[in-house]
C-alpha cells in the first residue's frame, strides 16, 4: 500500500517556521484508525491529518487528526493547514476571493475559509471555532508554578489559572514577563502528580510581553499526554486564548496576534478574532498563513 502525503509549515509565511503538518489527502476509505495512529507516530510531527469523503451532505470533507500518541476531536493548525493544501491541490476549485468549506471533525462541523491572493493562490486561512467554555479555576497556584519550574511571583496576579475549551481543553496560565516564560522547564514528575488524567492535561502559558511589536501575547504550550513536549503553534488553544484575554482585560481590541514557537526556533503567528455582545462571546476564529514544504510516499508492507 502506497500512501501519498504532503508537508506544510502552518502559521508562518516561510518554510521551517510555524508548526509542521503532514496531510494525507486521499487515503483508502477503509484505512484503520490503528494504522493512522501508527503513521502519525512514525512521522512524529505535532499532528498528521487524513482527509476522507464527508459522512453526509452537511460537510465537504471528513478530517481525522492524530498526534504521535492520540487522535484529537479537533485542532487548529491541522485544520488550517489541510484546507490550505486542498486549495493548493485544486480540490476546492478556483478561488476568486475567498472560499468556505466545512470539515466534519470529532466535535462536529468546522467552517474554514481560504482567502486568495491576487493570483488566486491560497493566502491565508481562517478557522471558525466553537465558542469557548470557561471551566475550572485552579486555586493552587504554587503547584502549577512548580510544574513550570517557576514561582508564584512569576504568575500574573490578576489572571486566574483556568481551563478553557473549544473542543480540546487547555489549562491557561498567564505570566508577568517574557523573561519568566523563557525560564520555563517543564517538570514531568510534577505534571504527573497534578495534571495527568485531569480534565485539562495540556498547559498553555502566555504573557503580554512580546518579541514583536505587532503581537498581543507571547505563548508556549506543553502537552506530554499527547506525545508533544512543546508545540510551536497551537490553534485550538488560540481561540479560547482570545476570549480569555478579553474577559480578564489583558487585551483591548477584538483582533489579536499570538506569537509562539520562538523558544523552539520555529516562530509562529496566529491571528485571533474574538467578538462578544455584552458578556457573551458571539464569534471566535483563528487564522494564518502556510508554507508548502514538500511531498512524499509512505510504503506500507
Amino acid at each position: 500500500m502506497r500512501l501519498n502525503y504532503h508537508l506544510l509549515d502552518v502559521f508562518t509565511n516561510r518554510q521551517f517556521g510555524g508548526n509542521q503538518l503532514a496531510v494525507f489527502p486521499d487515503p483508502p476509505r477503509d484505512l484503520p484508525a490503528t494504522m493512522m495512529q501508527q503513521i502519525a507516530k512514525e512521522l512524529n510531527l505535532s499532528e498528521t491529518t487524513f482527509v476522507f469523503p464527508p459522512p453526509d451532505a452537511a460537510a465537504d470533507y471528513r478530517l481525522r487528526i492524530f498526534t504521535p500518541a492520540a487522535e484529537l476531536p479537533m485542532a487548529g493548525h491541522p485544520t488550517v493547514g489541510t484546507a490550505c493544501l486542498l486549495a493548493r491541490l485544486g480540490a476546492l476549485g478556483r478561488i476568486a476571493d475567498a472560499k468556505t468549506i466545512t470539515f466534519q471533525e470529532g466535535i462536529g462541523p468546522i467552517s474554514v475559509t481560504v482567502r486568495a491572493d491576487e493570483n488566486g493562490e491560497p493566502a491565508d486561512v481562517w478557522m471558525k471555532q466553537p465558542i469557548p467554555q470557561f471551566l475550572d479555576i485552579y486555586e493552587d497556584r504554587a503547584s502549577i508554578a512548580a510544574i513550570l519550574s517557576l514561582t508564584v511571583a512569576d504568575l500574573h496576579e490578576g489572571a486566574p489559572i483556568q481551563v478553557l475549551s473549544s473542543g480540546l481543553p487547555f489549562l491557561f496560565v498567564v505570566l508577568n514577563s517574557l523573561e519568566a516564560i523563557q525560564r520555563i522547564r517543564l517538570r514531568l514528575d510534577k505534571w504527573a502528580e497534578q495534571l495527568a488524567g485531569a480534565p485539562a492535561e495540556n498547559i498553555f502559558v502566555t504573557t503580554t510581553e512580546t518579541f514583536c511589536e505587532d503581537s498581543t501575547v507571547h505563548s508556549r504550550m506543553f502537552a506530554p499526554a499527547l506525545g508533544i513536549s512543546e508545540d510551536p503553534a497551537t490553534g485550538s488553544a488560540s481561540g479560547p486564548l482570545g476570549a480569555y484575554l478579553l474577559k480578564y482585560g489583558l487585551a483591548q481590541g477584538s483582533d489579536m496576534v499570538s506569537e509562539q514557537g520562538f523558544e523552539m526556533g520555529r516562530p509562529s503567528f496566529i491571528h485571533i478574532e474574538a467578538r462578544r455582545h455584552g458578556d457573551e462571546f458571539t464569534h471566535v476564529a483563528i487564522g494564518g498563513r502556510c508554507a508548502y514544504v514538500g511531498c512524499g510516499t509512505l510504503v506500507i508492507a
